[in-house]
Parts: C-alpha cells; structure tokens; sequence
C-alpha cells in the first residue's frame, strides 16, 4: 500500500502553496501528491483556481520522490496532442514520476464554453482521446481519423521517460459500470462513491469492483486500485481492510469546505499511517 494526499486548486490553495505542500508531503514521508483539475468550478462559487499544468510543473520541480498528478483530468475538455506534450514534458521533468489521471469531467467546466456534452458523447470522447494520447508516446508516426479527432503523420518527442508508457489512471462513480471496463484497459482505477465526489466507497465496495475490473482485464501487468479516504479519522485496522479489498494507494482527501487549509496542512505533515 502506497499513500497519498489529494489537494483542490483554489482559493487558498494556489501554485506556490501546492509546491510549498508537496515538498512538506514528501518530508513527512506519502508517497503521492495529487490535486484536482478544473477550469471554472470551485465548491465555493468563487471561480478562483490555479491552473492544473502550471501547478503541476510547480510540484515536479519542489520534490524528487513523490508521484503525483491530476486527479482528474477531463480529456474530453482538452486536446490529447497537448496534454500528451505536457505529460511527457512533466514527466522528464520530474524524473518518471508522474501519473496521468482521466475521466469525464464536470459539466460547469464545459456549458460556460459552450463545450457541454450528454455523457455518452463525453464517452466517445474519452475513449477516442486516449487512442490518440497513448499512441502519441508511442516514438512513431501517428495518423487518426476519428469521430472527434484527426492525425495525421504527427509525431511527438521526447516520448514519456516511463515505459511502456505513464500510467493512466481512469476514474468513475461506482457501481456505473462502463468506466471500469475502461479502467480495466490501463493501469489503474479510482472508484468513488456514486454521484460524490468527496465520498468513500465501503471496503466491500472497493473489492467489488476490483473484482469487476479482475474480470475484464487482459493484461497482466501491475494495476493500481485507489481508495480515496475523506475521514480524519483514520485507523491503521481501517487501512488495512482496504490494502485486503485490493487498495494499492490509500489517498486522502481534504474537503475545503470543511477542513481549514492549516488544519489540512498539519494532517500531512503527521504523515501516513503505515
């Protein structure tokens, strides 16, 4: 079991306070520092947010061991050419460390911009997105002809410096099926309560769907399975019902509405319960 923070992106926690936590994440001894992606949402309504990719590089640049990366990033809402640019950019960056996390994204993001799509169409999407990402780091030549996207002879280097490629992890409310037969495909999955974003799926839960993704996987490589935990009050017996229901990550969450930025920061620096 590996442990991580997940941190939001507005108000408080602006770029130089999301390095400055990184670096004290890592001094205290997790293993992941993760932050939200979003473009115009925020719980408060104020729209304050940093950007994810500016932010991201602040991170690779204030530590040197923890993995880290956006979770998640609606690739619907962005060109996979260029998220697959930044993604191999950070990920020389920071010496292989980071992990590329994917999903459908929130709509108050999208209808400001006149980008709002029924979910199905998100899908499409999504799936088509990531072809043409993971074929982009591919060192070869790439041509598409897609629904959504066209390629053609494109070739982008350097490639990622993680082999075979930077991991990907997809993320999807469970019990909704179809985001863990996506999951299953690449090399990780992040379950979250039905409808919430800040809410924890039961261990029984978590094993259920790792049986799912177990049932519909090919490849026999390593895949990570990431039990998001809000609770402050967390138990190293609690922890290990997740590690037996198949958790690889446990990754805390901080709910800004509830947690002061000072109150969240002396949580990380207690360090994970190992």
């Amino acid at each position: 079991m590996r442990f991580g923070v997940y941190v939001p992106t507005f108000g408080d926690y602006d770029v130089r306070t999301l390095a400055a936590l990184a670096r004290e994440a890592e001094a205290a001894g997790w293993d992941g520092f993760f932050i939200w992606d979003h473009l115009a949402w925020t719980p408060d309504g104020s729209q304050v947010l940093a950007d994810t990719t500016v932010a991201l590089t602040a991170i690779a640049l204030a530590t040197e061991r923890v993995r880290f990366g956006a979770l998640v990033t609606p690739l619907a809402r962005r060109r996979p050419w260029k998220l697959a640019k930044e993604a191999a950019t950070l990920d020389h960056l920071s010496g292989g460390r980071l992990v590329v996390g994917v999903g459908l994204g929130a709509k108050a993001d999208t209808s400001p911009f006149g980008e709002a799509r029924p979910p199905r169409e998100l899908a499409r999407l999504l799936d088509e997105g990531l072809e043409v990402l993971t074929s982009l780091w591919s060192d070869h030549p790439v041509s598409h002809e897609g629904e959504h996207f066209q390629v053609h002879g494109a070739l982008l280097r350097p490639t990622p410096l993680q082999r075979p490629r930077i991991p990907i992890w997809v993320a999807g409310f469970w019990p909704n099926r179809p985001p863990f037969r996506r999951a299953a495909r690449f090399d990780g999955a992040l379950p979250l309560a039905g409808g919430q974003l800040l809410k924890e799926l039961s261990p029984g839960e978590l094993r259920r769907c790792r049986d799912y993704v177990a049932a519909h996987r090919r490849s026999r490589e390593p895949f990570d399975l990431v039990a998001f935990a809000v609770t402050q009050s967390r138990t190293p017996e609690m922890i290990a019902e997740y590690e037996q229901a198949g958790a690889t990550w446990w990754v805390e969450a901080v709910d800004p509405l509830a947690e002061s930025l000072a109150d969240f920061r002396a949580r990380i620096a207690q360090g994970p319960i190992r």
